[in-house]
């Protein structure tokens, strides 16, 4: 086993071409956000972890069944395009704002190490998902907020190696936080230009 960055694919290393977003790699690094999620141990980020799923389903379903269309995020959406039904390009809007509301909160906490989690991902949510949310979710996201363990304990475990080995130092967390953070911010970015320059939405 490793340190928890070590154990999941960062943002860092998704391919980005000319052509778009490696797909299959995107989906990967999506998949250890759910892990980080998962991590936090609290039961009220049940709904947030299932949307996640649910969301990287979609876009993964519509690779397995149009994978010489699908290598790029781009790719895959200019593919479904034509078609009546989009539900992959609807799961991985979702997917993105999922993924900017985890990257606004820990963004938020990286750059103020004084900063508890509750606050951050309050913080986060309230930049990004509230606004797409009715008053029941926002409840739930609410609680979600308000049960977020510390911040010490959530970056000591991000740091621990499960095996019982030495855990990383904080200063190596913060770089492969950090990098991790700016290969997810990248493609955002470019996603959310993707979606509002071809009509499919807002990220």
């Amino acid at each position: 086993m490793a340190p928890f960055l070590e154990t999941v694919k960062s943002f860092a290393d998704v391919g980005v071409t000319e052509d778009g977003v490696d797909t299959l790699a995107f989906l990967e690094a999506a998949e250890g956000v759910v892990k980080l999620f998962k991590l936090l141990e609290n039961p009220a980020f049940v709904p947030v972890v299932n949307d996640l799923e649910g969301n990287i389903t979609k876009v993964r379903t519509r690779y397995n069944t149009h994978s010489a269309q699908s290598a790029t995020l781009e790719l895959l959406l200019i593919n479904e395009r034509s078609e009546k039904k989009r539900p992959a390009t609807e799961g991985l809007m979702w997917l993105l704002r999922g993924l900017a509301f985890t990257y606004k909160a820990l963004h938020v906490a990286q750059a103020d190490a004084k900063v508890e989690l509750s606050n951050a991902f309050t913080l986060g949510y309230e930049a990004t998902l509230k606004q797409y949310h009715n008053f029941v979710v926002k409840g739930i996201f609410a609680l979600a907020m308000k049960a977020c363990p510390y911040r010490k304990a959530f970056y000591e475990k991000l740091a621990a190696d499960p095996s019982g080995r030495s855990a990383v130092s904080p200063e190596k967390l913060d770089v492969e936080l950090n990098q991790w953070l700016a290969g997810l911010e990248r493609i955002l970015q470019r996603m959310k230009k993707v979606y509002e320059e071809k009509k499919y939405g807002e990220v």
